[in-house]
C-alpha cells in the first residue's frame, strides 16, 4: 500500500505549510499528491480529476509558492468558465494565502459592476482569477498586463470550450510569455482539450486520478420511461427518495424551464439554473440549494459548473448525457466527502438492470417543503456585515436560538441567511421593523409565511 503524501514532505514555503493544518489539510488528496510535486517543479500539467478532488488547492499552492509579494504585478492568472467557479477558486486561494502578507488577489467576472474591478486593477494585483470576457476587457483597457505572468491556470477547461470560449482563451493566452508554466485542469479529456493543450502547453505531464466513482459511495439506477412518461417518472423518483437536495440535469434551457414548471405545479420547491438567466438569479439559485431552502434545482450541464455542495444526496439525469465522461462528472456531484449518494438516469430503452418508472414507490401526500428558508439582506461586505453580526442580531433581537440559523452567504452588496423552517414567521415579524446596520431583511422565497 502506498503511504499517504503529507504536505510537509513537499518543497512548500514555511508560510504555506504553517497555514495548512488550520485549514484542515493534513494528507494530500490523490490529485494533490500526483500533481503538486510536478507543479512545484515548474512542469506544465494536464490534469484530470472530478469536482471536489482538491485540484484547486493543488494549483493554488503551486502558484502561491512562486509569488513574489514584493513585486506588485500580475504573476498568476486563473481562467474559469463561470463566475461561481471563479469566486470559489478565489476564496480558496485567499484561504491558502492567509499567512503570506501583502498578497493581493482580484476577481474579474462578468455579472458584477466593472468599476470596482477597474479600481482594484489600477492599484495592482499579484493574482487574477476570472472569466474570459471580463479578463479580455481588462487586457484591452491595459489594466491587466500579461508580461510578468509566470503561472497560467485553465480550470474546468472542457467547459470553457463547451461555452464557446476557445478563441477568447487563445487571445488571452498567446501574448503571455512562453516561459510561463501552464496548468490545464479538466473533468474530461476529449480531443478538443488535447488539441488546446498542444497549442498552449510545453511537454505537459498528464495526471489522471480519481476519475471513477468510489465503489459503494454512489448507487446508480436506470429507470425506463417513454418520453411522454418522463415527467411522471421524475415526480415518482423525487417522491420516493424525499431527498433534501436534488440536482436534475436537462439537455436544454427550454427543457429546464418546462421540467421546473411541471414540478412547481405539483407542489415541489424548485429552482432553475441555465445560461439565459441573469447572473444574480443564477447566484441566488445556487445559494438556495446550498442553504437547503429549495429542494430541487433543474440545471443544464454548462450552468451547473461551479456548483460546489458537499452534501448533495441525489442526482437525476432527466436527459441522459451523450458522453460517458459528462455522465460521470454529473454523477460525481453526489457521494462527495465520504458521504453516500444516489443517481437515477431516465432512459427510453429497457436494459437488463433497468426498472420501469411505474415500479417506483412514491410516498403519499404532497411534497414536503424544504427544511430551511432563505432571507435576503440588502447589505454585504461593503457595509461591514459579518456572520457573527447576523447571528447576534437574530439571537438577541429576533429571539432565535443559534441552531435556528443555517448557512450564511455574504457578497459585496447583499447577504443571504438560511433559517430553520419553523421560525420563518418569527423572523418575518422581527424584519417588519428591525434593521441590521440600517439594512432590511426580506424573504427570498418563503412558502406559507402568512
Amino acid at each position: 500500500m502506498t503511504s499517504p503524501t503529507t504536505f510537509d514532505t513537499l518543497p512548500l514555503s514555511p508560510a504555506l505549510l504553517e497555514n495548512l493544518p488550520g485549514l484542515g489539510y493534513t494528507e494530500a488528496t490523490p490529485i494533490q499528491a500526483a500533481a503538486l510535486p510536478l507543479i512545484l517543479a515548474k512542469r506544465d500539467v494536464l490534469g484530470q480529476a472530478k469536482t471536489g478532488s482538491g485540484k484547486t488547492a493543488a494549483f493554488g499552492l503551486g502558484l502561491l509558492n512562486d509569488i513574489d509579494p514584493g513585486r506588485l504585478e500580475t504573476q498568476a492568472l486563473v481562467i474559469c468558465p463561470v463566475r461561481e467557479l471563479a469566486e470559489q477558486v478565489a476564496a480558496e486561494i485567499r484561504r491558502l494565502a492567509r499567512n503570506i502578507p501583502n498578497i493581493k488577489l482580484v476577481t474579474l467576472c462578468g455579472g458584477m459592476p466593472g468599476r470596482p474591478q477597474e479600481i482594484s486593477m489600477r492599484a495592482g494585483a499579484h493574482i487574477v482569477v476570472g472569466t474570459p470576457g471580463r479578463i479580455a476587457k481588462h487586457i484591452r483597457k491595459d489594466l491587466l498586463r500579461l508580461s510578468a505572468i509566470s503561472t497560467l491556470v485553465l480550470d474546468e477547461a472542457d467547459r470553457l470550450l463547451d461555452m464557446g470560449f476557445a478563441e477568447d482563451v487563445l487571445a488571452i493566452v498567446n501574448p503571455i510569455p512562453r516561459s510561463r508554466q501552464t496548468l490545464l485542469f479538466s473533468a474530461t479529456f476529449p480531443e478538443e482539450i488535447r488539441a488546446l493543450s498542444r497549442k498552449i502547453q510545453r511537454d505537459p505531464e498528464s495526471v489522471i486520478v480519481d476519475t471513477a466513482l468510489a465503489p459503494g459511495v454512489v448507487e446508480e439506477r436506470e429507470v425506463f420511461a417513454a418520453p411522454r412518461d418522463k415527467p411522471r417518472a421524475l415526480s415518482r423518483i423525487l417522491r420516493q427518495e424525499m431527498a433534501e437536495s436534488t440536482l436534475v440535469f436537462c439537455a436544454t434551457r427550454d427543457g429546464c424551464r418546462e421540467v421546473a414548471g411541471t414540478l412547481s405545479s405539483e407542489g415541489f420547491s424548485v429552482a432553475t439554473l441555465h445560461g439565459e438567466m441573469e447572473q444574480r438569479d443564477r447566484s441566488d439559485a445556487l445559494i438556495r440549494l446550498a442553504n437547503r431552502s429549495v429542494r430541487v434545482l433543474v440545471a443544464t450541464d454548462v450552468a451547473a459548473r461551479g456548483l460546489d455542495i458537499d452534501d448533495l444526496p441525489l442526482v437525476i439525469h432527466f436527459d441522459p448525457a451523450n458522453d460517458p465522461d459528462i455522465h460521470l462528472h454529473r454523477t460525481g456531484r453526489t457521494g462527495r466527502a465520504g458521504r453516500s449518494g444516489k443517481a437515477f438516469s431516465l432512459i427510453d430503452r429497457r436494459t437488463p438492470s433497468s426498472i420501469s418508472w411505474d415500479e417506483l414507490s412514491p410516498q403519499p401526500g404532497p411534497p414536503p417543503p424544504p427544511p430551511m428558508v432563505s432571507f435576503l439582506l440588502n447589505g454585504g461586505k461593503k457595509d461591514k456585515i459579518r456572520p457573527g453580526i447576523l447571528v447576534g442580531v437574530m439571537v438577541n433581537e429576533a429571539g432565535l436560538n443559534p441552531e435556528d440559523v443555517g448557512n450564511i452567504h455574504i457578497s459585496d452588496t447583499y447577504s443571504v441567511i438560511a433559517f430553520r423552517i419553523g421560525v420563518q414567521r418569527k423572523v418575518a415579524k422581527w424584519a417588519a421593523t428591525g434593521r441590521i446596520k440600517g439594512k432590511r431583511l426580506t424573504p427570498m422565497y418563503v412558502p406559507d409565511i402568512s
